[in-house]
């Protein structure tokens, strides 16, 4: 019978048989050989892995985070949640408040939220309020309004979200053992604390006897955490880490220097690159933040890099999420007269 995270992982989690588990089946997502990507890195002899998070069931690795979160919300018996979002955050926690019967408010920027993300926030039945500011602003009024009101903060910085997100270091440990370097995107920068905590957790329970290096990428345009300071307005192609002063940026370094790994910057010409090669050559279409990891792999395979060979690179979103960003990557469809002659012309 399927399970959600909590379930796989109880006894690895902040749960008791008193804790009701609000789930939607979310996780065990696929983890994909990029073969055909492998061919474009620089250096021979690398294995690729996709760790595929847009098919969790908000689309996106959220879900993970926020079934742990609403769950725990509901056991401290919370009328309401709320989030500062980008849009992941916002589509997740709406949808899980949802099912447990919870207010949900959501306080995203004005005009810069995909539109794929706010549709679903909005059809789960939350209170949406656009601010005119950034995420950054955001976040720090519903963490002022969660201090003086009843009701549950859901971002990252609530450690049940970190706690639900470090289950995806389980799976992978589980379906492939420990890779040689976890790439992954890095916007809050509560993704990367959770895999690395996930990893030290499952090493100190005797699953593992390694850890990865913890390889994260920011884009060039919001870059906080590589440039050492705060971005007053971040800009990038990348909504999903537009974020210019992440809430886990100590934890972040912590895992980068903890691990022997690094963060660094993709353009987003690279990351829109990236974001085509993998739907082209691999069937996987993400949203572009999701190809910020794709693309930092691409960057350094190209500079020989990597010294050992396995390379897992975590996709964050699914494409859908934000359908603007592909059409401008594309040419509409041609239109020709409904007779087979014009459609063999077309397509030959």
């Amino acid at each position: 019978m399927p399970r959600g995270v909590i379930e796989r992982y109880r006894t690895l989690l902040p749960v008791t048989r008193k804790t009701p588990v609000v789930t939607l089946l979310e996780g065990s997502t696929p983890l994909i050989r990029a073969k055909r990507l492998e061919k474009e890195l620089g250096q021979k002899g690398l294995e690729l892995y996709l760790k595929y998070e847009g098919v969790n069931p908000t689309g996106s690795f959220k879900d993970r985070g926020m079934t742990v979160a609403v769950s725990k919300a509901l056991e401290e018996k919370a009328r309401a949640v709320i989030c500062a979002s980008t849009g992941n955050t916002s589509a997740s926690a709406a949808a899980y408040a949802g099912r447990a019967g919870l207010r949900c408010v959501v306080l995203v920027p004005k005009a810069k939220i995909a539109l794929g993300k706010l549709a679903q926030a909005l059809v789960h039945g939350a209170d949406v309020v656009a601010i005119n500011g950034n995420f950054d602003q955001a976040l720090r009024m519903v963490v002022e309004i969660s201090r003086t009101r009843r009701i549950t903060l859901v971002n990252s910085i609530n450690p049940n979200r970190i706690e639900g997100q470090k289950t995806a270091a389980f799976e992978i440990c589980d379906d492939l053992g420990v890779p040689d370097y976890h790439a992954i995107p890095v916007g809050n920068a509560g993704n990367i604390t959770a895999y690395w905590k996930g990893y030290r957790e499952y090493r100190a329970k005797g699953k593992i006897s390694r850890l990865p290096k913890m390889i994260g990428f920011q884009a060039l345009g919001a870059s906080p955490i590589v440039q050492g300071r705060v971005f007053r307005n971040p800009k990038t192609v990348a909504t999903a880490i537009r974020i210019g002063n992440p809430a886990s940026w100590q934890s972040a370094v912590r895992a980068r220097e903890e691990s022997g790994g690094l963060i660094d910057t993709v353009t987003d010409r690279e990351i829109l690159s990236a974001y085509r090669m993998l739907a082209s050559l691999e069937g996987i279409f993400v949203e572009p933040a999701s190809a910020a990891s794709v693309a930092g792999v691409l960057k350094l395979s190209r500079k020989k890099f990597f010294k050992k060979k396995r390379i897992v690179c975590v996709l964050t979103g699914h494409g859908l999420k934000d359908p603007d960003a592909a059409f401008k990557q594309v040419s509409p469809p041609r239109t020709v007269k409904a007779e087979l002659k014009r459609v063999l012309e077309a397509i030959l």
